[in-house]
């Protein structure tokens, strides 16, 4: 008679489970794989959603306008042709120019708007601040409630004087009561033990922050700092309040009059000079040249953008 002794620690066999040559019960081999497939598959449903309708723009940009109204949109283009976007680019001086505003307003704008909010933030995150507790109420009350548009002006052309400047463009959004918060809650899930030990070591509160809080905060840094280019990029509202000048219009704003007479043209029908006009490749080509750079510029954070929002969800 052979009597079969159990090895300590190991389980017991369910029943109704078998074995493959691994030991691994086979429900347990199976179950995970096709939970990962299918996760994959709605991650990739997801993905063909969201480019799709970016195809069909950029399709719809090369396509002609009569191919348009007679099949609608399709992502390959019908009647390949450039005329839209010769006809936006029309003098190409001036959208040069108005992509260097748009470029210095954007970077000059984001550089700015994350020091000074990186610091305001690192301030209100010091337990030991005096002040915390009143201009962080500030700031949620900023967040609430704005100024109004009237106010607004006032300040930006009578009071500041910077009518056709481009600190019209960049001082409006250099601080964002909501980014603050981002920052501070971010900056005080840090560990205190090593500022403290900077502070041991004789380093200030400025060298704590430019040496060690920033080096530690590169996704939420990169997070925000994603979101203001976008609002700086595309913000065309900003130029028609405070810019005549149009050697100072950023790219937001001459697409913007561009599909204002287009649609003039379109509903006007004493406008001769703009008869014929293709209304639908042109707005396509407008989005093109609208989105494509900051779609670039993505591409350079998207590392740190998704380390950035999955970052209030993890522990260590």
């Amino acid at each position: 008679m052979v009597v079969q002794t159990a090895t300590p620690g190991a389980r017991p066999p369910v029943r109704g489970t078998r074995r493959n040559a691994t030991g691994v019960p086979r429900r347990q081999a199976v179950r995970p794989h096709w939970s990962r497939m299918l996760i994959h598959l709605l991650l990739a449903l997801c993905a063909v959603a969201f480019v799709a309708p970016l195809l069909m723009v950029l399709s719809a940009s090369f396509s002609s306008e009569n191919a348009i109204n007679r099949h609608g949109y399709s992502f390959l283009p019908r009647q390949f042709t450039t005329f839209a976007y010769r006809y936006v680019i029309g003098d190409s001086s001036q959208l040069v120019q108005a992509y260097g505003v748009s470029i210095v307003v954007t970077v000059v704008g984001t550089l700015v708007s994350l020091l000074v909010m990186s610091m305001l933030a690192y301030t209100l995150s010091r337990r030991e601040f005096a002040l915390r507790r009143s201009i962080g109420f500030y700031l949620l009350f900023a967040m609430l409630f704005s100024g109004g548009l009237v106010p607004s002006y006032i300040l930006i052309t009578q009071y500041l004087h910077l009518q056709d400047t481009l600190f019209a463009l960049i001082l409006p959004y250099l601080v964002s009561p909501w980014f603050v918060v981002i920052l501070r809650t971010y900056f005080m899930s840090l560990p205190n033990d090593i500022m403290d030990a900077a502070r041991i070591d004789g380093a200030g509160e400025f060298r704590t922050f430019f040496r060690i809080v920033l080096p530690l905060s590169g996704p939420a840094m990169a997070t925000v700092g994603l979101f203001t280019a976008l609002t700086y990029w595309n913000d065309w509202w900003l130029g028609l309040l405070y810019i005549d000048n149009d050697k100072l219009a950023p790219v937001q704003l001459l697409l913007y009059r561009i599909i204002s007479n287009i649609d003039f043209a379109a509903s006007n029908q004493t406008a001769n000079h703009l008869v014929g006009v293709p209304v639908q490749t042109v707005r396509m080509a407008i989005a093109v040249l609208a989105i494509g750079p900051i779609i670039i510029a993505f591409g350079f954070v998207q590392r740190f953008f998704v380390r950035g929002i999955t970052i209030g969800g993890l522990k260590d």
